[in-house]
């Protein structure tokens, strides 16, 4: 579940590597690595490795990271297991059901159910939703776009995730957004360093929509997780390269980019939740937990 932005006042460490040379780069251009990125993230890591402040480290004990493991594998798991069985024909509240069995048989809760009043366990956001759709009756019909996220609450520990799906034959519309805001998500962790900053983030991010045509939501972030839902930092989906709060090892956040295939602007239905875009075209969002460490970003629930 997202969170909106404020107004100011196998699961294993591995360090997700960066592409080799002559790797296609990370920022979907088509070229070779060397050819793009390369030059500027070593001299981006280089500054960063230049300001390490070694103090600046958020402990985190082994029981910390073994419950945020399980609880974001769950979720892992979990949307796995919704990605088994959805079709065309089922109802949003089906979904619903299988992520509250699913979760409650894991001994864990679905975080979403009555946060903040949020009244079923999961979110179940259908073509024009950005985010945050509740499950009811509606009906998944051939050529829907749907996002379903999911949030567990394990121990006490928070692990959250989200995809979107495509519902047979769709049109070339939905299958360019949810290829874009898939692709969002790879580049928004690729910009992920420890010791950066959160605004390379959104940087990275915004730059590819906006090449594809597409628009950043800025009403909702990424937030930082752990032993409570939202915690911070925030991380916008969109933003200046080099501000933004100091990227530390220990933090736990997600990044979660949705991204509209028109214009940026949202409009919150009646129930106070539904947030749906204002041209009323479509809207696709994918998310990943991150943990990061001294030596790199591991995506907790990939």
């Amino acid at each position: 579940m997202t969170s909106p932005i404020k107004s100011q006042g196998e699961n294993s460490y591995r360090p997700r590597s960066k592409p080799q040379r002559n790797d296609p780069c990370w920022c979907g251009s088509g070229k070779k690595y060397k050819k793009c990125h390369l030059r500027e993230d070593e001299s981006r890591l280089a500054q960063n490795q230049h300001n390490h402040q070694p103090q600046r480290i958020i402990k985190r004990s082994e029981d910390f990271i073994k419950g945020m493991e399980e609880s974001c594998k769950l979720a892992k798991d979990t949307l796995q297991m919704v990605a088994d069985n959805i079709k065309i024909g089922i109802t949003t509240i089906q979904i619903n059901t299988w992520v509250h069995e699913y979760i409650l048989d894991h001994d864990a809760v679905p975080a979403p159910l009555n946060y903040k009043g949020f009244p079923k366990s999961t979110c179940t956001s259908l073509n024009d939703v950005i985010c945050h759709g509740i499950p009811d009756n509606t009906i998944i019909r051939e050529g829907d776009i749907i996002n379903v996220d999911i949030t567990c609450n394990l121990n006490g520990y928070f692990g959250d995730t989200s995809r979107t799906f495509l519902m047979g034959d769709c049109s070339e519309e939905a299958i360019k957004i949810c290829s874009v805001a898939e692709k969002c998500l790879e580049i928004g962790i690729a910009a992920t360093t420890p010791y950066g900053r959160i605004g390379d983030i959104g940087a990275a991010i915004q730059e590819y929509a906006h090449s594809m045509n597409c628009s950043v939501v800025e009403k909702f972030v990424g937030h930082g997780i752990g032993r409570a839902f939202h915690e911070e930092p925030q991380v916008p989906h969109f933003g200046k390269k080099g501000t933004g709060p100091l990227i530390i090892p220990g933090m736990f956040f997600t990044i979660e980019p949705m991204i509209n295939l028109g214009k940026k602007g949202v409009k919150i239905l009646e129930d106070d939740w539904t947030a749906v875009t204002e041209d009323g075209k479509l809207s696709a969002q994918f998310e990943h937990t991150l943990y990061i460490m001294e030596n790199g970003v591991k995506v907790m629930t990939e």
